[in-house]
């Protein structure tokens, strides 16, 4: 019994050595040791599975703008936060950057397995002990109100590259260095467009408290643009990449194109003018479904007078919160009024990449859903608004995507 043991033990030896050959078996088998791949389910997203959807307005075309003509298309599957992304969450982006300036002034580096300089997030910061040192980073002399030791937040700076994937495409002299763009964004929220929005309006306390405040924690961040909210994507993709070293993800966290959200924000509902269905915006109590613009003005009778948690409300049946209301969510979407006609019906995407010297109206990007300041028109699902790029506003903010790898998530 014992040799038998020992003979098959062999056996197995000798064909996981024959296994590891050039030749294989001499059959077609596939490159071997290819990476474990079983798919993932970022936290805090929801699966939106692939799907047909017609896009554009599905009630009247209040202003008669023409702008959302309908229009059969197809979606790849992705995931989507669930709620916008929030205060806290985005603050976290802020703290990143600021540590990571604070390491780059204390020289904490160290080099990776390529020779390259990188940050060595080993090292714990001291604020306090390292004051003197990281001085620039803090208003100083007549800059410093009432003594207080603050953060110059104007230093704190994300930089970033991204690839050009249309010029690759279709340049045929585009080189690899002229496809890589290099961006940095400064990443702190404009907290005055709180007072800025508004004439003769005093928003003073959320100026000061919003974006800062525990209150407000679960809030939706604004006061972000439309650089920042991408700069955000690009390090949420860094900040994966970092915890999934070992895993071959290719894909990255992105602002979703308008047809994406749109898809998303129906939740399997076609043709259906708010996204738990409609066509009312109150349910069978009559509260409202919602938050936005009552009526002429009754800010509060939805439940919030500005914006409300992230997760208030219903979420539709996608398991999507604040698809309509609460904050207009920016797109990766260009604006066009004749954008639909010129879309593909696969994965349609109308996108362009403003230049500083662009004209204004190159700069325009889609804005979907409404805020708590709209009226319910700018709510529906198939409205198309706009603003530009570089506008902070208290009722705009953003959610992410990522593109899922495979047919379904149910094939796992």
């Amino acid at each position: 019994m014992k040799s038998l043991s020992s003979l098959s033990a062999l056996l197995l030896a000798v064909m996981l050595i024959s296994s590891c050959g050039k030749q294989e078996s001499g059959q077609l088998t596939g490159a071997q040791n290819r990476p474990k791949w079983a798919g993932f389910n970022p936290f805090g997203m929801v699966y939106i599975p692939s799907g047909t959807l017609t896009i554009g307005q599905s009630d009247q075309d209040v202003f008669s703008t023409y702008a959302q003509r309908q229009k059969a298309i197809s979606i790849s599957g992705f995931f989507m936060d669930d709620t916008e992304i929030t205060n806290n969450e985005y603050r976290q982006f802020v703290e990143w950057v600021r540590d990571s300036v604070a390491h780059e002034t204390l020289g904490n580096k160290i080099e990776d397995d390529f020779g390259n300089e990188i940050i060595d997030w080993e090292v714990e910061l001291d604020y306090e002990l390292s004051s003197e040192e990281l001085g620039d980073m803090y208003y100083q002399g007549d800059m410093a109100f009432e003594g207080k030791r603050e953060l110059d937040y104007a230093s704190l700076k994300f930089k970033y590259q991204w690839i050009d994937w249309q010029k690759a495409a279709h340049d045929k002299t585009a080189t690899r260095t002229s496809i890589i763009n290099k961006d940095e964004v400064k990443v702190f929220p404009d907290t005055l467009c709180w007072i800025r929005d508004f004439t003769f309006s005093y928003n003073e306390p959320h100026s000061r408290n919003y974006f800062w405040h525990p209150a407000f924690d679960d809030y939706p961040v604004v006061g972000v643009n439309w650089k920042q909210a991408t700069a955000f994507c690009h390090w949420r993709t860094k900040l994966w990449d970092q915890f999934k070293a070992d895993e071959p993800n290719t894909e990255v966290f992105r602002l979703p194109s308008e047809a994406e959200w749109e898809y998303a924000a129906r939740g399997g509902h076609d043709i259906s003018p708010y996204p738990w269905g409609g066509p009312y915006i109150r349910n069978a109590k009559g509260c409202l479904l919602a938050n936005f613009k009552p009526g002429r003005g009754n800010y509060p009778e939805d439940g919030g007078l500005h914006t409300v948690k992230a997760d208030a409300y219903f979420p539709n049946d996608y398991g999507l919160y604040c698809m309509a209301g609460n904050v207009s969510e920016w797109t990766s979407s260009a604006f066009h009024e004749n954008a639909y006609i010129n879309e593909h019906d696969l994965n349609s995407d109308y996108r362009y990449d403003a230049k500083e010297d662009d004209p204004e109206a190159y700069k325009r990007k889609v804005l979907r859903g409404g805020s708590w300041k709209d009226i319910s028109y700018y709510c529906q699902t198939g409205t198309r608004t706009w603003e530009f790029q570089d506008t902070t506003k208290s009722y705009i903010g953003f959610r992410c995507v990522i593109t899922y790898l495979g047919r379904s998530i149910n094939d796992f």
